[in-house]
This record gives structure tokens, sequence and C-alpha cells, in this order.
């Protein structure tokens, strides 16, 4: 049985819930579509649960556990209590017209990482983006938007920011290119705000900023596209890699393809300017405004 940490999301206990479920399978030796005719559903269905990718019906899950051989109550009760944890909504939800469904997912693992790991190489990462630079980059990605739903984006993302400070923050490791920071996506003042909140919470011992300077030929990953890795204070769940797409993004969690992203994060560290020149880099374009 895996013990779920109290400020785990309900995307993590889907999650984690699924991969319990399918343990369970296997073991009994019962395939997928035999379990699927078991809850009067497909075996399709079966594949979503185990990956967590749908919500779970208390029913479903006790004729599971009983066709699988679970009888004893106290772990009946547990699985039984983790479907009703991974059942409720997150408050991301309450975004749902701003938020597509395949970010919503992303938003849910990463209000539940211990540790997160991104390269940027068009904007400062959204979770260190002040106010009035958010609101600029938005205007500019959906130049047909109302003021309201562009009101309701930069909202959203000031929400998930409260993630930086609370009781469970994650350790944020953002490397990013130095031409993200010298883009004036916005006028002077703003864009000198940002750089001044990035001198500001790169100070917070769980945020360490990087910059990737301009000097550096190349790109250790792979055609130098942004990409953030997960890591989550359960043991039975692996690290993930998210790759954003202009239409929906893609969930990486096999093993060798997430250490290859691995050894590409290790080596922008590594080719990144230092913490402390970071903060020079940072002043030198503060002054070049």
């Amino acid at each position: 049985m895996t013990t779920v940490q109290s400020g785990s999301g309900s995307m993590v206990r889907r999650i984690l819930l699924g991969s319990q479920l399918r343990r369970l399978r296997e073991t009994k030796g019962i395939t997928r579509e035999d379990a699927g005719y078991s809850i009067r559903a497909s075996e399709s269905k079966i594949s979503r649960m185990e990956l967590g990718r749908v919500s779970f019906k208390e029913r479903d899950v006790a004729d599971l556990l009983t066709l699988y051989g679970i009888n004893d109550e106290s772990e009946r009760d547990a699985l039984l209590s983790l479907v009703r944890e991974a059942n409720i909504a997150g408050w991301w939800h309450g975004y749902g017209d701003v938020l597509p469904s395949w970010f919503q997912t992303y938003v849910g693992l990463e209000e539940s990482a211990s540790q997160i790991r991104t390269f940027e190489v068009h904007f400062v990462h959204g979770l260190l983006q002040t106010e009035d630079y958010t609101r600029q980059v938005y205007s500019l990605g959906h130049p047909g938007a109302t003021s309201e739903e562009i009101s309701r984006r930069v909202d959203l993302r000031l929400e998930r920011q409260k993630l930086l400070v609370s009781e469970r923050a994650p350790q944020i490791v953002a490397v990013m290119d130095e031409l993200a920071i010298r883009r004036r996506v916005a006028g002077p003042e703003v864009m000198r705000a940002q750089i001044e909140y990035l001198l500001e919470i790169g100070e917070r011992p769980n945020v360490s900023i990087q910059v990737l300077p301009l000097e550096f030929e190349g790109y250790p990953a792979a055609g130098g596209r942004p990409f953030t890795m997960l890591r989550f204070p359960e043991s039975d769940l692996a690290d993930l890699v998210y790759v954003e797409q202009l239409t929906g993004a893609m969930y990486i969690d096999k093993r060798d393809e997430v250490d290859q992203y691995g050894k590409a994060m290790d080596s922008l560290c590594a080719n990144s300017l230092s913490a402390q020149k970071t903060v020079d880099r940072l002043r030198n374009i503060l002054r070049d405004l």
C-alpha cells in the first residue's frame, strides 16, 4: 500500500490509485478485457483508469477489488477512501473557461510536485512572471481575446504562483535562455519590474534561477525546446516530463526517455551561469533597458 502525502493533489491520488489497481490486476493474472467486463466497461476504460486519466466511480473500484480478491476491510477502505479523495475537484477547475483540459492535468501535477525543473526559451517561466508581464504575454498570444478573458488567464497564473510561497512549496530550478529575459514583450517599465522580481524571488531558498548566456553555443537539450520535469514525494510516482505544444501537450513517463531529459537538464544547469553570476547578468540586463 502507498502512503499518500497530505499535500498530494487529486491528480496524484488518481495516478497512484490507478497504478495500484493495475498491480492488483496483474498479480491475479486478469486481463484488462475481463476486468472491464466485471464493471460493465471496455478494456480501454480499464487502461485509462490504470493510467489515472479518468475519474473513478466508487462502485467500479469496489467491484474490481472483489474481482482481484481484496477482501480485507481495512485494505478495501483505504483504497475506496483514495477514490473519494481522487475525485475532489482542484481549485483550477474553476478556471475551466480559460484552461484547456490538457493543461488541467499539468496544473494538478504541478500542485503536487516536490521539485520542478524547467527550461525556458521564449519567455520568463510562468511561475516567475509578474502580473503585468503575464498580461502582456497573454495579450500577444491571444490577440482576439477580450479583456475579461485575459484577466481570467492572468488570475489563473497568479493562483498557480501561490505555490511558491505555500507551506509545501516545491524546489524550483528554472533555467532560462538569456534571450527569453531580454525579449521585450512589453515596455521598459514592465520589463524592468519583471527582472527586479526575478532578483527578488531568486533569493527564496526554494527557488534557483540560472541564465543560459548568449555566449553559449548550441543547446544540450534537443532542438532547444522548453520542457519541465516534475518530481513527486510519493515513491510510487515516477518523474514526469511535460512538453507543451501549440494545441496540446506531451506527458513523458517512460524511464529511458525521462532519463534523457534529466541528462539534458543537468547539462543545461552545468553550462548556465551560477546563481551569483545570474544575479550579475540580470543586473546588467536591467542597465541595458
